[in-house]
């Protein structure tokens, strides 16, 4: 199969930024992306590439990004091979063990995640992953209720799921990773995970006992109104996609007004993850 290869070179880009404008190029068919020195390509079919939509696209990052880009034709080639290539195992606090299908089975670790990502967000390999995963395995767990917002491949709720939470509610509104959330549910054998297509609206009425969201600074300060009105009286929740200046700050003070208490942070990079706990 054919396909066009967009590659960018920006002057300068935060990892926040790139992470938005890879979600904004998914959403109009692009299904694969590669770091380059200078940016990053991003490949598409070749028949569903649309320059008009890539260019709606990158209008709505005006004055926050300068870039230069060009487009090319790739020929025919096994992409599940060239993604394999680039997919490692990866252990995390040395109980935790993330593999792909192709990757050989490993029975001395705790908990081994099989994840399929199939473009969808969430390997354990990001940083803010791996910081929400670090949380999920030092918090009590078992027979929680817990909601997992921008869940991705759903690797943080099969991680719940694995530690003996009761039931996930995993939500994304990228169709992608609502598939991708079943599909690897499946592959780790868990049975207790719901998946949706959605975003706050989607949040069924009932109340959890910890709340996962995984997403950026500007969604979820739009949505911790939602997230506290379902989380249980001293019920914790983990944020992480956010830097710690300016955004904890901002994050704190916004939590505040919901009765959500911070408690803690880790950070990895320029990345952190926080939690936060709901006062009675």
């Amino acid at each position: 199969m054919e396909y066009k290869k967009v590659a960018f070179s920006f002057i300068d880009i935060e990892e926040y930024q790139q992470d938005l404008l890879i979600a904004a190029l998914g959403d109009i068919g692009f299904d694969t992306f590669e770091d380059t020195k200078t940016g990053f390509d991003a490949f598409i079919i070749a028949n569903q590439f649309n320059e008009t939509q890539l260019v709606d696209v990158l209008n709505g990052f005006e004055g926050e990004l300068e870039y230069t880009y060009t487009v090319s034709s790739i020929a025919a080639q096994n992409w599940n091979e060239e993604w394999e290539k680039n997919f490692s195992p990866l252990v995390i606090n040395e109980d935790c063990y993330v593999r792909a299908t192709f990757h050989e089975h490993q029975p001395q670790y705790q908990y081994e995640i099989v994840i399929d990502p199939k473009m969808a967000f969430g390997t354990g390999h990001h940083q803010t992953t791996t910081m929400m995963m670090l949380y999920i395995l030092e918090t009590a767990i078992k027979d929680k209720v817990i909601l997992d917002m921008g869940a991705g491949t759903g690797i943080l709720g099969i991680l719940a799921a694995k530690r003996g939470a009761a039931e996930i509610v995993a939500i994304d509104n990228d169709e992608v990773c609502y598939r991708s959330a079943i599909e690897n549910a499946a592959l780790n054998e868990i049975t207790n995970l719901t998946s949706l297509c959605g975003s706050k609206e989607t949040i069924p009425a009932q109340d959890f006992d910890i709340i996962l969201a995984n997403i950026n600074r500007n969604i979820l300060l739009d949505q911790i109104e939602s997230y506290a009105a379902v989380l249980k009286p001293n019920g914790n929740i983990f944020f992480s996609g956010f830097y710690e200046t300016p955004d904890l700050e901002m994050i704190k003070a916004h939590c505040l007004q919901f009765n959500l208490n911070y408690v803690d942070h880790k950070k990895i990079g320029d990345w952190v993850a926080a939690k936060f706990v709901k006062l009675n």
